[in-house]
């Protein structure tokens, strides 16, 4: 008799683990239909092969604060990698201690976004980096001058000639390239996320699976999907219910100084949520530093769903789950200035190109 009880007791076990594995293998196919892993190399961009001096060039540009007009602040200084490629302030501080007027957006995963910045104004990695070079509350440099830095190093000169083999390598459009060829190797595969994706059905907690569908079910995915989860078009912020002027500031419009098109009024590119985690504070007035938090925000103002204190916190236990694994990257020792080198200049109000910041 006992025999049996044991016998009975084991096939019910058996059971019930085999309907959870059915259960975590039809959530997996479902994300499947919504999201992809992202690939553990990037190896081109543009439709152009990137080449190991286009990129070793640009990790060294991005770490130099000498393309700043001040000396003082690097592409890194904004987009820390250290930091999950963003800066952890609610706005970037630039030339003279101006303050942006957006939350930094990670630079991290961004070469699968479809366009670049907030308000997706720059197509692509190359035009984007021509944006805080110039702006003047960031980098507040000219493409004249950073080339005339450029040329006065010769180690640099020399990097730009096996880089860009031609007449006159060393431009700011050179340049410009080789920050994106960079930049596009800053990916980060291996989230426990991608590890479900590809078949691991134990990469997820239980919290994480529950997160998960409730993604999926809440209508999360009709704006965060792919690849990144976001970064692929454009929505207005408050579809169903406006936050207030704290977290929506009504003096950014968003895509509509892009389009100049009244429909674009507080339309901003959907957020990419890999590495989320790492990056507060969130959204582009950079107001909310908890992610549960955001996450309620998200739920009542684009979903029209007050989301429960349970819900809330299991799809920020999926967010979790999409923190890759990071850039191991040492960092460069830059060649030395010489005489012809521009001297810094650290005036807040020194001309630069009217561009907007991020």
């Amino acid at each position: 008799m006992m025999r049996h009880r044991v016998t009975g007791v084991l096939f019910a076990a058996v059971a019930v683990i085999a309907q959870a594995a059915e259960a975590d293998q039809q959530l997996q196919q479902r994300a499947r239909a919504f999201f992809e892993p992202i690939p553990e190399q990037v190896t081109e961009l543009g439709g152009k092969p990137l080449t190991e001096a286009q990129i070793r060039l640009g990790w060294k540009l991005w770490f130099d604060p000498r393309l700043s007009r001040s000396h003082l602040i690097s592409c890194n200084t904004c987009h820390s990698l250290s930091l999950g490629g963003a800066d952890n302030v609610p706005a970037s501080i630039g030339h003279g201690w101006q303050r942006g007027p957006r939350n930094s957006p990670t630079v991290l995963n961004a070469v699968f976004n479809a366009a670049q910045f907030w308000d997706g104004r720059a197509d692509d990695l190359q035009e984007q980096a021509f944006g805080p070079l110039q702006a003047p509350v960031e980098m507040n440099n000219t493409p004249e001058r950073i080339e005339a830095t450029l040329r006065s190093i010769p180690e640099y000169v020399a990097e730009f000639r096996a880089a860009f083999p031609g007449t006159d390598p060393v431009t700011f459009e050179n340049a410009a390239a080789a920050l994106a060829a960079f930049e596009a190797t800053l990916i980060t595969p291996d989230a426990p996320f991608d590890r479900f994706l590809k078949g691991d059905l134990n990469a997820l907690s239980a919290d994480q699976k529950r997160g998960l569908q409730l993604f999926m079910d809440t209508g999360c995915t009709a704006c965060h999907n792919g690849v990144n989860l976001g970064g692929q078009a454009y929505f207005p912020f408050g579809i169903v219910k406006r936050p207030g002027a704290d977290i929506l500031p009504p003096e950014d419009k968003g895509r509509f100084a892009v389009s100049n098109t009244v429909s674009d009024e507080y339309v901003f590119r959907a957020s990419p949520l890999r590495n989320i985690a790492l990056t507060p504070p969130y959204f582009h007035s950079g107001e909310v530093w908890d992610l549960e938090q955001a996450v309620a925000i998200m739920g009542d103002s684009q979903l029209g769903r007050e989301l429960s204190e349970e819900e809330a916190k299991s799809i920020t236990a999926f967010l979790h789950s999409l923190t890759g694994r990071q850039p191991q990257l040492e960092l460069p020792i830059l060649p030395p200035s010489t005489r012809a080198t521009p001297k810094p200049e650290l005036e807040a109000h020194s001309p630069a190109r009217d561009v907007d910041p991020a």
